[in-house]
């Protein structure tokens, strides 16, 4: 008996201590107008594709608790009750909430609910099934602390069914349904995403009383605040076990005497209602008094690749970690067609293209990852490599469901054409391998990057005149797929597909532009490799190219570049003028193709306020453009919204050509976007407004995970 009693107290001590995080770069204080991104999803080892929960974090809405929310599934938080004073909200706390560490699957904050208490509260998102809340509360006052706490669940969209309360787990057993519909891009019909799924609400407590209820916080209030003066007055809640209800909640009691420490857990799980629940179960009880401690240091330990830069705001420092944890929380371990980890470009929220399968622009993200987790950004290239078709495509989708290529009717070969995607492939193996020095990937990346080299140069230049055009589904390929003015034949995209985009009708600047800095990557690897020959003729290549792109591409009246006919080449298509001011014109600063003299003339037009010096960055078509919009009212739109990576590749380009100044201007406009979207709601976003705050873009984007490589480029690369 003594045996199990000194067990007893040391677990009690493992988990009555405050994680300690032993990276003071990874220590900082960030209130709730502070940039910092808060949405947590499981670590790659602990998750997976199907079934899978991240959350938000809002600790920031002072009418609010703090409180946990993920897609579908509602949001959980705790109340608090200090010496019968009911504290509802964090605009009531004495203390209001800092985050003091963040990571992609953990955010560690402290604040003071009562004068005299003071708490640091852990949320980890510990699997794809379960997430827990730990609080670390203390008395630091010179008196008693009677303390009783409310964990709750409320779904919010829909009832929840309680189904049992289950004493031997201390736990609420209930069911809701989550629905496959999503505005902006609904989830895959045949896929196994969960739609009936189970919740499973406990804490390492055994509650002084439970129970759910129907009605908002308000009515809640009166329930656990009691009237004082009532001959009947109850303060147990109503232990209910079954029926539907809006929420439920547990409830502990404790005493804190001077300067006493208690440690609190509460979680919830989530899963498949036809998942076992035993099993569920079983893994959250180990977790009642399973140190958290390992996990904050593992958390540590993958940081401490990174570059730590003695930025010169706060601000900064907040966006570089943000931008970390977004790339990072969106990996999931091999699953499927796939041996190599791989990421979606949305995990929560999710809907259903951001959580389809790789894509070579979100793949751009690679470009600060690398810094983060080297192999980890490497294994995700080797899933285009592991799937590339024997002729050499990488398809426009490449993850655990196989190679994806959407075939598409070609008017020029009279049969179906694969479709692949903007080609960014060996620039990205070629800026991973500058950061992980790993010669085995830079010679696999070779080998498929000369195979897709050669199958682009056969299949995207079909009139062999040396510049390139999109395939006949290029609408995707090419990315910039709404409202672009170029590319689409009419301003309001009335005309199905085929009829709209007439991107494969013409010999296309930026796929060209790409394909001389494909070439120009090559030549570089080539070189690293030993393989001089082949990096010359690459680069002969790209100069040939480059030539082409001036001679056909350029408009001395207009001083910019622009795509031309595929039949004349020239600026008119039918009766229609091709010369439409587009973002895409100054990627012939980042493919190096732009003589001095023009890259000039680039730069004139960029800094001009009234076409694309804007305040939130480059808009990707021209301000003075009629079918110029600066709204973000809907996801893909490319007629006026800043998108972060072709921002950074006009940056990139800049430093090619030794405008370091103006790449450092153009570097603050993007942090003043993403600042003040985080500030606001800690979110990234798909694009940016280049003039407005209003955003209606799919939030949580993976490419704008580009702001940490931004921040490296302007602090270590000086």
């Amino acid at each position: 008996m003594k045996k199990l009693f000194f067990v007893f107290l040391w677990i009690t001590s493992l988990t009555a201590q405050q994680l300690q995080v032993n990276d003071s770069y990874l220590v900082f204080s960030a209130n709730g107008d502070d940039p910092l991104y808060t949405t947590y999803t499981a670590a790659i080892e602990r998750s997976h594709l199907y079934g899978d929960k991240g959350y938000k974090l809002d600790y920031y809405s002072e009418n609010l608790p703090i409180n946990y929310s993920g897609d579908q599934a509602g949001r959980f938080y705790c109340l608090w009750k200090v010496d019968q004073v009911v504290v509802m909200n964090t605009g009531e706390f004495f203390e209001k909430p800092v985050v003091t560490s963040s990571f992609p699957d953990m955010a560690i904050m402290e604040y003071s609910p009562f004068k005299g208490i003071k708490v640091q509260e852990t949320f980890f998102v510990y699997s794809s099934s379960i997430a827990l809340v730990n609080l670390q509360i203390q008395n630091v006052d010179d008196k008693k602390h009677n303390i009783e706490l409310y964990p709750i669940l409320e779904l919010g969209n829909d009832s929840l069914l309680i189904e049992s309360y289950d004493s031997r787990y201390n736990a609420y057993i209930t069911h809701h349904y989550e629905s496959k519909y999503r505005l902006i891009s609904s989830l895959y019909k045949n896929a196994p995403y969960p739609t009936d799924t189970r919740d499973f609400f406990t804490a390492d407590f055994s509650p002084y009383s439970y129970g759910g209820y129907n009605g908002g916080m308000e009515k809640f209030f009166i329930t656990i605040k009691t009237d004082f003066y009532a001959k009947d007055r109850n303060d147990s809640l109503n232990h209910k076990k079954e029926s539907y209800v809006d929420f439920i909640s547990l409830h502990g009691k404790y005493s804190l005497k001077p300067g006493e420490e208690i440690s609190v857990r509460y979680f919830r799980g989530w899963h498949d209602q036809k998942e076992d629940l035993d099993s569920l179960a079983n893994e959250i009880e180990k977790l009642k008094s399973e140190p958290l401690q390992k996990y904050v240091d593992n958390n540590v330990k993958l940081f401490s690749r990174i570059p730590h830069i003695d930025f010169k705001t706060k601000d900064e420092k907040l966006v570089y970690l943000s931008s970390f944890n977004l790339v990072r929380g969106c990996f999931y371990p091999p699953a499927e067609k796939t041996n190599y980890n791989f990421y979606v470009f949305s995990r929560q929220p999710l809907w259903g293209w951001g959580h389809g399968h790789q894509v070579l622009h979100e793949s751009l993200s690679m470009l600060a990852y690398a810094y983060l987790d080297p192999q980890s950004a490497q294994g995700s290239q080797y899933v285009y490599i592991e799937q590339q078709r024997d002729d050499g495509l990488i398809a426009y989708r490449h993850g655990p469901r196989g190679l994806q290529d959407y075939p598409h009717f070609s008017k020029v070969l009279g049969r179906d054409m694969s479709t692949t995607s903007a080609p960014f492939f060996n620039w990205i193996n070629w800026e991973i391998y500058k950061v992980s020095n790993d010669k085995k990937f830079l010679e696999d990346a070779y080998k498929s990057g000369v195979k897709y080299t050669n199958w682009l140069i056969e299949n995207r230049d079909l009139d062999k005149d040396g510049t390139f055009e999109w395939g006949p589904y290029g609408i995707i390929e090419n990315v910039r797929d709404w409202y672009n003015a170029v590319f689409q034949v009419s301003a309001e995209r009335y005309l199905d597909v085929d009829k709209e985009d007439i991107s494969d009708e013409l010999e296309c600047l930026d796929l060209t532009l790409m394909m001389i800095k494909e070439m120009r990557s090559l030549s570089e690897i080539a070189n690293e490799l030993g393989l001089q020959s082949e990096s010359d003729e690459w680069k002969k290549k790209a100069e040939l190219i480059s030539k082409l792109v001036n001679e056909r591409m350029w408009d001395d009246e207009n001083q910019f570049y622009f795509s031309v006919n595929k039949q004349d080449h020239s600026f008119k298509f039918l009766t229609r003028d091709l010369r439409r001011e587009e973002i895409i014109g100054f990627l012939a600063l980042w493919a190096e193709a732009a003589p001095i003299d023009r890259a000039e003339k680039l730069i004139k037009k960029l800094l001009d306020s009234n076409k694309f010096w804007r305040r939130y960055g480059i808009p990707t078509l021209a301000a003075d453009d009629e079918w110029y919009s600066p709204y973000v009212d809907y996801c893909c739109k490319w007629n006026g919204p800043v998108w972060l990576l072709w921002n950074y590749m006009v940056l990139d380009g800049l430093k090619k050509y030794g405008y370091d100044d103006i790449a450092n201007q153009l570097a603050d406009k993007m942090m003043l976007a993403v600042t003040t979207q985080l500030k606001k709601n800690h979110n990234f976003w798909e694009s940016y407004s280049p003039d407005n705050e209003v955003l209606n873009s799919p939030p949580n984007y993976i490419w704008d995970s580009i702001m940490a490589r931004v921040l490296i480029e302007k602090y270590e690369k000086q």
